[in-house]
């Protein structure tokens, strides 16, 4: 099974995971409503914040998902600046608390119990945000150079697909869409093997770069007032963008068949000695 397919079915299975969060907020949801229907609008005070308080802390939760996915999908990643899972689990703990001492009347002890309780099965059934950077083999490369250029590119490329979801000039939306997708390729040969940044920045920086510009300004407009000879010069220039993208590609390819090169003239010297 290849690593793309391990890591879409993890990303499936934490997705399942994150339904039961959700199946929590139900029978909150109904004492809320039972409480208002009953006019019983202490309790209902009680009861909605404490609905507020769980549907929060399962928001924070999602984002951590999120992040945990995206750090897992990655090769290379700097760990979460902000802990969501973590703030999950204490909202989660708060929560609790609440909901046992102040909703449901228990004695404090045991309210604090389940407040402990609850952060601890969290923690024991999704683990925490990832703690440490995944940096790979830097071979003498600033790490934060290459995170930083290649977050860089991605952004540019989804500020790409936000504008192509507003072209309906199929031709222009399909060379947009070939484009990106071998610009994705190319990101991620430079993230198994980061040295290739040093070869591939003048398409990280002016190609993805330019494009976006392109995109940004053509929807800026309106596209039926756009004129065909204008939409020809985009099409060249996209078939020539592709052109360069076909060169980088094969250029970040015959670099690693260079390194390997060099790798089997120094095991023959080993050899000789």
């Amino acid at each position: 099974m290849s690593k793309a397919k391990r890591i879409s079915q993890k990303a499936t299975q934490k997705t399942e995971k994150i339904g039961i969060l959700y199946l929590f907020l139900i029978p909150m949801f109904i004492s809320v409503v039972i409480s208002l229907f009953s006019s019983d609008y202490s309790g209902f005070i009680l009861s909605g914040i404490g609905f507020l308080m769980l549907l929060g802390s399962v928001r924070l939760a999602n984002k951590g998902f999120a992040q945990s996915i995206e750090y897992k999908k990655s090769i290379l990643a700097k760990a979460p600046k902000i802990p969501y899972k973590k703030l999950a689990a204490f909202g989660l703990g708060i929560t609790a608390f609440y909901l046992s001492f102040f909703v449901g009347g228990k004695p404090i002890l045991s309210a604090i119990f389940v407040g402990i309780l609850a952060p601890v099965g969290f923690y024991m059934y999704y683990g925490f945000d990832p703690m440490k950077d995944k940096l790979g083999n830097m071979d003498g490369i600033s790490a934060q150079m290459v995170i930083e250029t290649i977050e860089e590119a991605k952004e540019k490329l989804s500020s790409i697909k936000n504008d192509m979801s507003k072209i309906t000039d199929s031709v222009l939306h399909s060379k947009l869409s070939i484009a990106t997708n071998k610009a994705e390729t190319i990101l991620q040969t430079i993230q198994e093997d980061p040295k290739d940044v040093r070869v591939a920045r003048k398409f990280l920086i002016v190609y993805i770069d330019g494009i976006a510009n392109v995109t940004s300004s053509y929807t800026a407009l309106e596209e039926s007032e756009i004129k065909q000879p204008i939409k020809t010069r985009l099409y060249t220039l996209l078939s020539d963008v592709d052109l360069k993208f076909n060169k980088e590609l094969q250029r970040l390819k015959e670099n690693n068949h260079f390194d390997l090169d060099v790798h089997i003239d120094v095991l023959k010297e080993q050899i000789k000695n």
